[in-house]
């Protein structure tokens, strides 16, 4: 253990096997360490932008146990946007001073690549400056197995139709054994890896996330970081780390356990002190509450997301994030933390500080 304390203490790079055994150190220590590095990364900055979230359908060829958002017997309200009224959403968003709209659907087999992309290209024309943040992982491996479309393929489509960066979702948690038990059929790690470093090459810009607190193991969280640590040594394309909160209702997985607060900030700590080359760790609040995600700040996280103003996802499975959070709550709760807050655009460009 000794070793290990001197290497964080120099802020050495971690192995495996020290990644793991950062979980054997007590929470106030794990801090010491993460918030050492938020500090001389961001010092009391927290980061957070105006964005709104749009989920166009919620009918889906994939069961993923975990999720409680597709149209299934336990949510049986299937939808189907229309551009028009996704339009109309986006019109009255821009009008609140929204900058990224944030689009990811569920994997709908009814409906064409068209459907799915020329959404994009309609906001693109009529809103230049707002930023599309779309398509996961999980949607360019559907339409690439719907459509018969490569990989390359889709990624040029997306850029053609007006994507400015790529979400995270889709990466779950990486080992295949646990994906074959929670997502069977859904995009493999090593394809979801390899669809953004595509990206990155492509100059582009994507978030990492990960999905914890359901059947995987500590062991399997760190492998996940490690990963995402190895891709962006070649690729250097990720902008953020996101650790999502599993939300458990109404969902498919039989798990006895609730993960309590100390084990999402260790989480949270040893991303930051495990992910050296990614610069921001995002503590979602609408997968942990608005209050632990403020406390995550002292804990190695410098991000909250943003304003959202409306969320299914995450609400479908439990999550109290169904209506967003006003500006003022974000500015007030930072403030009152005795930290700075730093409204941002979705590369993580500074736009204001309050």
């Amino acid at each position: 253990m000794k070793t290990l304390l001197k290497s964080l203490e120099n802020e050495e790079r971690l192995n495996e096997e020290q990644a793991n055994k950062l979980w054997d150190l007590d929470l106030f220590t794990l801090a010491r360490f993460a918030h050492l590095r938020r500090t001389k990364l961001h010092g009391k900055k927290v980061y957070f932008n105006m964005n709104r979230h749009i989920n166009p359908t919620n009918i889906c060829a994939d069961t993923c146990k975990f999720c409680a958002f597709s149209a299934h017997r336990k949510n049986p309200n299937p939808y189907l946007m229309s551009h028009e009224e996704i339009m109309q959403v986006v019109d009255e968003t821009v009008a609140r001073g929204t900058k990224e709209v944030h689009i990811v659907s569920a994997h709908n087999k009814d409906t064409t690549w068209q459907w799915y992309l020329g959404i994009f290209k309609m906001i693109k024309e009529k809103y230049p400056q707002l930023h599309i943040k779309a398509m996961t992982a999980a949607e360019v491996d559907f339409l690439h197995r719907r459509f018969d479309l490569s990989y390359e393929e889709v990624l040029e489509k997306m850029l053609e139709y007006g994507v400015d960066s790529m979400p995270g979702g889709g990466a779950e948690i990486f080992d295949e054994e646990i994906r074959k038990k929670i997502c069977k059929g859904k995009v493999s790690s090593e394809n979801w890896l390899k669809i953004h470093k595509l990206w990155h090459k492509k100059g582009k810009q994507s978030n990492a996330t990960m999905l914890f607190g359901h059947i995987e193991q500590r062991e399997h969280r760190i492998n996940h970081m490690l990963r995402l640590r190895k891709l962006q040594d070649e690729s250097g394309g990720f902008n953020a780390f996101i650790p999502l909160v599993w939300q458990r209702d109404n969902s498919f997985l039989e798990v006895d356990h609730i993960m309590d607060s100390e084990e999402i900030l260790k989480t949270i700590a040893i991303s930051r002190l495990v992910l050296d080359n990614i610069k921001n760790i995002k503590a979602y609040w609408a997968t942990m509450g608005l209050n632990l995600a403020m406390v995550a700040q002292e804990f190695g996280a410098n991000d909250l997301d943003g304003t959202i103003e409306k969320e299914s996802i995450q609400s479908a499975g439990g999550a109290k994030s169904a209506k967003g959070t006003k500006l003022k709550t974000f500015i007030d709760m930072i403030k009152t933390s005795n930290l700075i807050p730093i409204e941002r655009d979705s590369l993580y460009n500074e736009l204001k500080a309050y």
